[in-house]
């Protein structure tokens, strides 16, 4: 059982804070690997194309996949830019079929498609590639278009399939930004992040996307307050850098992510590193305790 114990917030937003040790949620991810078609090779056929040209090709496709997968409440992250991961939770099937007829009709290359699912996201991303691997290489100049696996059964959704954790570093503009060279700056802040990324990644199957700023937006399983205080030790040990992360569980990504958005604010008031936001008309917070 959770250790609980409550206090009343200042705050008239807040209507309860409430400390626990961890949570006891079930994660149920449904993840889309998204892969454009022959890309390598089509950027020097017939010769080398313009770097700038391709950055914006890449550049608008990506903010229109965001614009898509977003007016359905999921999340979308560049990662390689010809490769992109959503968070799809709430498109089903023909919603990816229109994503990727609007691609064709919008750009000179074509998009495939994998879907995956898993209680841990490192999982569902799996099977998500699996589908495109299967189908053959992404410079197979005939694989075209595939689209593989099948979106979660509405049978099986609830209304905390997904936890999102929203990171951001302590004090980054007074310590990096207004301190440093702006490459600099830029290098310490990925310092943390791939140290962070690369500990979910290991330790939990979480996914982790650098999301602009200072800020890192984790896809995560149920992880316990325990679980996120040790991945902010394991960066401030190897990599030099101090996190704050606010945590929410919700049906779609957009749900998950706007409580953990209010919840890291409330890490910012409260100077506190770990709080989670269980949402309804006045959020209840619970800052992470670690005491027994």
């Amino acid at each position: 059982m959770a250790h609980e114990t409550t206090d009343h917030s200042p705050s008239d937003s807040v209507a309860l804070i409430t400390y626990w040790t961890h949570s006891t949620n079930v994660t149920n991810t449904q993840l889309t690997h998204l892969q454009l078609d022959n890309y390598g090779p089509w950027t020097v056929t017939p010769e080398p194309r313009r770097e700038m040209d391709l950055q914006t090709l890449q550049s608008r496709l990506f903010a229109d996949v965001a614009q898509f997968v977003g007016g359905y409440g999921g999340y979308v992250f560049p990662t390689r830019y010809d490769n992109l991961v959503a968070v799809t939770n709430g498109l089903d099937r023909r919603a990816h079929e229109s994503l990727q007829e609007s691609l064709d009709n919008r750009y000179p290359i074509t998009v495939s498609l994998g879907i995956g699912t898993g209680r841990r996201p490192a999982d569902a991303l799996d099977a998500a590639s699996t589908h495109l691997h299967e189908a053959g290489s992404a410079q197979d100049g005939d694989r075209t278009q595939v689209f593989g696996g099948d979106p979660l059964a509405e049978s099986v959704r609830s209304d905390e399939d997904l936890e999102v954790a929203h990171f951001d570093v302590d004090d980054a503009t007074d310590v990096y930004t207004d301190r440093l060279n702006e490459y600099d700056a830029y290098l310490a802040i990925e310092r943390g992040y791939s140290a962070l990324a690369r500990y979910l990644r290991e330790e939990h199957g979480a996914l982790a996307f650098f999301a602009g700023g200072d800020n890192v937006v984790a896809v995560c399983p149920a992880l316990s307050d325990r679980d996120y205080h040790d991945a902010i030790d394991h960066v401030r040990e190897t990599a030099s850098v101090d996190l704050k992360v606010g945590v929410g569980a919700g049906y779609t990504a957009q749900e998950a992510g706007m409580k953990a958005k209010h919840a890291l604010e409330h890490c910012r008031e409260e100077q506190v590193p770990v709080v989670r936001d269980e949402g309804g008309e006045r959020p209840k917070l619970q800052i992470a305790s670690l005491d027994p």
